[in-house]
């Protein structure tokens, strides 16, 4: 399942932010060995402060299990601002319809104990880029840049989903190689994606039912909780969804996100690698 987190509902979702600041630290922290910043075990860089989109997946659970950052070209962004020697002195692509991706990851410790079936980690790494695309289409975006290692761009090409492009030149970048590769947001592209995975259906998740599910898990039979939980259960639009989600912000506070349990402010942010 996957679930987007924007400017629009980033006050909802400040525990699955705060989970998937986590993976993020775990991922490219401590098994990936890159040189990011890391505080108390979350990973945050100067990006995730400049309103971006997450695109983030979820298992049965609700625990968060992969995630990609989006963010517009036409501002400060990775590849202009930090790989920029890909570029070779070129000037970077900037375009209202088209956005960078970074930060793709899966939490292949948690996915590998269910297999190779729905709960995969190639699963989730395809529904990942199922939900992306159709994000980014849906929104207008019509081509996605992203900064990827050799290992990731085999991922995309076996996944049917291999960029049409790219951009500068493939430099070294640590211990590893680095190349900045281009996607179109098609329905053909998507179609593949889709194909390849067996992935029928929408992708994303049913937001007020997600909420109210991550509350149950917290509730313990707190009866104040649980008329917050019928409110969510209760709305038939948008519109009355975001008065119930508010109302939860309203009553267990913003920083409390939608376990109820407390988060810090410090590290919810004012975007694969």
């Amino acid at each position: 399942m996957i679930l987007i987190v924007d400017a629009h509902n980033r006050h909802h979702h400040h525990s699955v932010l705060d989970e998937m600041f986590q993976l993020r630290a775990r991922v490219f922290g401590d098994r990936l060995g890159w040189d990011v910043r890391i505080e108390d075990g979350r990973e945050i860089d100067e990006f995730d402060a400049l309103d971006p989109a997450y695109v983030i997946g979820l298992d049965d659970a609700f625990n968060v299990v992969a995630c990609v950052r989006a963010l517009q070209t036409t501002g400060p962004h990775m590849l202009a601002d930090v790989f920029a020697d890909i570029l070779q002195g070129e000037a970077p692509l900037r375009s209202a319809t088209l956005w960078e991706s970074t930060r793709f990851c899966v939490d292949t410790e948690r996915l590998a104990m269910v297999g190779r079936g729905p709960g995969s980690v190639s699963r989730a790494t395809c529904e990942l880029m199922v939900g992306s695309l159709e994000y980014a289409r849906s929104n207008g975006i019509t081509d996605i840049i992203t900064v990827i290692d050799p290992v990731m761009n085999r991922v995309l090409k076996r996944s049917d989903n291999a960029p049409y492009d790219y951009v500068g030149a493939t430099v070294q970048m640590g211990e590893t190689k680095a190349m900045a590769a281009l996607l179109d947001c098609t329905e053909e592209r998507i179609a593949r994606v889709r194909a390849f995975a067996g992935i029928e259906g929408p992708v994303f998740v049913d937001e007020g039912a997600m909420m109210a599910a991550r509350l149950r898990q917290a509730a313990h039979g707190d009866s104040l909780t649980d008329y917050l939980i019928d409110q969510i259960d209760a709305a038939t639009n948008p519109d009355e969804l975001e008065a119930a989600l508010a109302l939860v912000d309203a009553v267990l506070g913003p920083q409390r996100g939608a376990t109820g349990e407390a988060q810090h402010s410090e590290h919810t942010p004012d975007f694969v690698r």
